[in-house]
């Protein structure tokens, strides 16, 4: 069997375990809102993936949303997880996270916690999470994380909105005490469409991720650019300068591109299981099969392990096999998932 078609191990998956939401930010890919919304997962549900995810392996679970601190089991759900041997982190927005939450996430074992700060002043972020105090939230949430020694990273989403507060971004977020800084290329889906409308040029993300591959070994903390596979190749283009290693080196060395699939996968709040939370195509339901049924058997995963599918220019390119082009947004634009990437300006050298 070629290696295209070998079943990856279950890396991490995104667990959507509320979709329910206390901000309108402008960019959500579910468009959230406060909900409720009928059909999530159950208790007993909920366990039941926790115990199949533990058949996997011992992948990183992200317990996310919505905001997961919503959800009224979501702390029963961490330490049962951790007691499984799954390694729990979370994404909450920080607005809920208080100090005593915050000790209760890190006794239920949740090993780290991501909050996005998407303007490093407050009225960028406010603006882009559409709730006035949505910034001075994020950030008592960050002192809670801080105080109580629960470790914490920043995630910024890249959009036109906000692109030039970027590097004061990275600044913040190692003045904080952030273990990382991931940066997010904007996937249009969701609320997302309107602000994509408005979008970078792909010269543009590509400077932008230049810049932000430069940054290795000059600032204190990991790195890693998300929904940006073309990252991989820059990596690989530039190489890291010897006269700056990185104590903290960003992933890029240890993972791919575009994880839908070879090692990442989705699963929404009423069981759905997709390659990515922007690629809203269904490769199965968790309340009708296991995830680890689901993950080696899916025609859709299937195909996107199978490079020799991919088309146009990331069908050629000799940086597929690290890169992988983003799948959400070729199917965004097209409604094909192996379509080419459409923010890419490399010409590969295959012809």
């Amino acid at each position: 069997m070629s290696q295209e078609f070998r079943v990856p191990p279950l890396r991490m998956v995104a667990w959507e375990v509320t979709r329910s939401c206390n901000l309108n930010c402008v960019h959500c890919r579910a468009s959230a809102e406060r909900g409720p919304y009928e059909g999530e997962l159950s208790t007993q549900e909920a366990m039941a993936v926790l115990e199949d995810l533990a058949s996997m392996g011992s992948p990183v679970v992200i317990l996310t949303g919505g905001e997961p601190l919503l959800r009224q089991d979501v702390v029963d759900l961490a330490r049962r997880g951790s007691e499984l041997g799954l390694r729990m982190v979370m994404a909450p927005n920080g607005t809920l996270l208080t100090p005593k939450r915050a000790r209760e996430l890190k006794e239920a074992g949740i090993q780290r916690v991501s909050i996005s700060l998407d303007g490093a002043r407050e009225e960028t972020h406010d603006s882009f999470r559409k709730v006035p105090g949505a910034f001075r939230g994020a950030m008592a949430g960050i002192m809670a994380a801080r105080e109580s020694g629960l470790p914490f990273q920043i995630n910024t989403t890249v959009t036109p909105l906000n692109l030039g507060e970027i590097p004061a971004i990275l600044e913040l977020a190692v003045s904080l005490g952030a273990v990382a800084h991931h940066i997010f290329l904007l996937v249009p889906v969701g609320r997302g469409k309107d602000v994509g409308s408005q979008g970078l040029s792909a010269e543009r993300y590509e400077e932008t991720l230049e810049w932000f591959h430069q940054q290795e070994g000059r600032v204190p903390i990991q790195l890693k650019a998300t929904c940006a596979p073309q990252y991989q190749r820059i990596a690989r283009q530039r190489g890291r300068s010897a006269e700056r290693p990185s104590p903290h080196p960003s992933l890029d060395s240890v993972t791919r591109g575009c994880l839908a699939g070879w090692g990442f996968c989705f699963i929404s709040h009423r069981g759905e299981v997709q390659p990515c939370g922007y690629l809203e195509v269904s490769c199965g339901n968790v309340r009708q099969s296991p995830l680890s049924r689901i993950w080696s058997s899916s025609e859709v995963f299937r195909r996107l392990r199978n490079l020799e599918e991919y088309k146009g220019k990331c069908g050629r390119c000799e940086f597929r096999r690290v890169c992988g082009g983003c799948r959400a947004r070729a199917y965004e634009q097209t409604g094909d998932y192996l379509s080419e990437e459409p923010l890419c300006t490399y010409l590969p050298s295959r012809i």
